[in-house]
């Protein structure tokens, strides 16, 4: 009789911490159910339908997706944002690995040069963006008069979406250092005074001791920053508005405009779908990627 009591008060026990446990996690899973998993069924309810925010919404069922996915121009919003992302990905990781490493040097300045490092990224977007245009206007922008020449920096087709790329770098190099740089301070320092002593210089011990030690964190800064740059909409609206002819209408900005330009709210959805899916995909493959090749043990 005695074990039976222990046995149920133990149980209540457990029922109660898990209760208490519960009752800790409610407002972080009501904050996740209201801001994250209720906005997705949302819009994956929506591009079920055809609304323009005036008329009653239509079932449509797939027809939204049908319709975006023979749409060339949707095509081309996801060709123009994928070469913005092959821009924009590999400079944003070498520079902000390159700053990381400079910054744990710990010379002169460098508390001060990463405060400054990282204002762009604290910034507002499409405060940067107005900013840069006028920086890159042909006439009376900074960077022409800089360089005594005129350049259609946002109008000509093959500059515009590197000018805009550049941009995002510039803003994003901060975000990316400090991450580094948080890698850095915890990787152990006798690793690198161990590839001292068996003679590896500066290029070798950082391709054999701190980039493979650092891939925790290359697969979170490489993740995030492609899905960022996958949404980027902020600088695009500010700079180029997608133009010229289109060369920079990056998927986001093709979202707005059906959503909010053209009110067919569906498609806007059935593209935001397929952006979300076409993200997952991604972030799956590079963690697949890094799974085998990752080591999180460092003691």
């Amino acid at each position: 009789m005695a074990t039976a009591e222990r046995v149920a008060a133990a149980s209540g026990r457990r029922r109660r911490d898990t209760s208490a446990g519960f009752a800790f996690l409610a407002p972080s899973l009501l904050g996740v159910a209201g801001f994250l998993l209720l906005p997705v069924a949302v819009v994956l309810g929506l591009s079920l339908f055809r609304w323009d925010l005036v008329s009653p919404a239509r079932w449509t069922g797939l027809d939204n997706y049908r319709a975006i996915l023979t749409d060339p121009a949707f095509g081309r919003s996801l060709a123009v944002t994928a070469v913005f992302v092959l821009l924009v990905i590999p400079l944003q990781t070498a520079l902000g690995l390159a700053a990381a490493v400079l910054l744990d040097q710990r010379l002169p300045g460098s508390g001060v040069f990463r405060a400054i490092l990282v204002l762009p990224w604290i910034s507002a977007p499409l405060a940067l963006g107005v900013v840069w245009r006028w920086l890159f206007d042909p006439s009376d922008g900074a960077l022409n008069q800089l360089i005594g020449h005129r350049v259609e920096w946002l109008t000509d087709p093959a500059l515009a979406l590197p000018s805009v790329a550049a941009v995002t770098v510039w803003t994003n190099v901060g975000y990316v250092a400090l991450f580094f740089l948080a890698g850095l301070a915890g990787i152990p320092p006798q690793y690198a005074e161990a590839a001292r002593i068996d003679g590896a210089g500066p290029w070798q011990g950082l391709r054999r001791i701190t980039l493979p030690l650092l891939r925790p964190t290359t697969f979170f800064v490489l993740a995030t920053g492609v899905i960022s740059s996958f949404q980027v909409f902020d600088t695009v609206y500010a700079m180029t508005q997608g133009g010229p002819a289109g060369r920079t209408a990056v998927v986001a900005y093709a979202i707005y405009r059906e959503a909010f330009v053209d009110f067919r709210m569906g498609r806007a959805a059935a593209m935001s779908v397929v952006l979300f899916l076409l993200l997952i995909t991604v972030t799956l493959a590079q963690q697949s990627y890094f799974r085998r090749r990752t080591t999180y043990e460092m003691g």
